[in-house]
């Protein structure tokens, strides 16, 4: 006679191949998405500005806790006088019309402690010690650069004014085995 564990388990194992119960529970896994925003253009009365930002979303494998966050670094009070002058930067959190808008050129899948390292970052460009906004120096672009280099990614030379050159650059120093996890969005042409 077969004994009662055995048979739960072949009964277990009947309905999983049936479809009726999920084999095992989805994978947990938080992705960060590197964005780019062309700007340079008008939309709905504002000027759009060349911009880079990143999206992380997806679950926690430690606790399921959901994860959705997109965030870029900006200067507190954008203006002409940021040619001359640094200023008190923030981070910004884009409208979902806005991300939807923009260009995802790379996603790289991370670990719970990665994600973790990428909160400690964001604090410190939120504080007064990591927040100066320089237009030539501490702009979008090195925010994205230095979030980039906690995941494990190759980043250019941050000194630039374009968002998208950078990233373009980005993916092409990142081939699709170069890490585990990446996945290419847009073309790096």
């Amino acid at each position: 006679m077969t004994s009662l564990p055995t048979r739960l388990r072949s009964l277990m194992l009947a309905l999983v191949l049936a479809g009726l119960v999920p084999a095992l529970p989805a994978q947990a896994a938080v992705t960060v998405t590197f964005y780019g925003h062309e700007g340079n253009r008008v939309q709905n009365g504002w000027l759009l500005f060349p911009h880079a930002f990143v999206h992380l979303h997806g679950t926690l494998e430690s606790n399921g806790l959901p994860v959705d966050y997109a965030v870029g670094f900006t200067a507190r009070s954008p203006g002409p006088q940021l040619l001359l002058f640094s200023d008190r930067g923030i981070l910004k959190r884009p409208e979902p019309a806005y991300i939807a808008d923009g260009i995802a050129y790379l996603s790289v899948v991370i670990s719970d402690e990665t994600y973790e390292a990428l909160r400690g970052r964001f604090d410190y460009w939120a504080s007064a010690e990591g927040g100066t906004y320089n237009l030539n120096s501490r702009n979008c672009i090195a925010f994205v650069a230095d979030i980039a280099g906690v995941v494990g990614l190759e980043t250019p030379d941050a000194r630039t004014l374009s968002p998208n050159g950078f990233l373009k650059d980005m993916v092409r120093m990142n081939p699709p085995a170069s890490l585990a996890g990446i996945e290419h969005h847009a073309v790096a042409g």
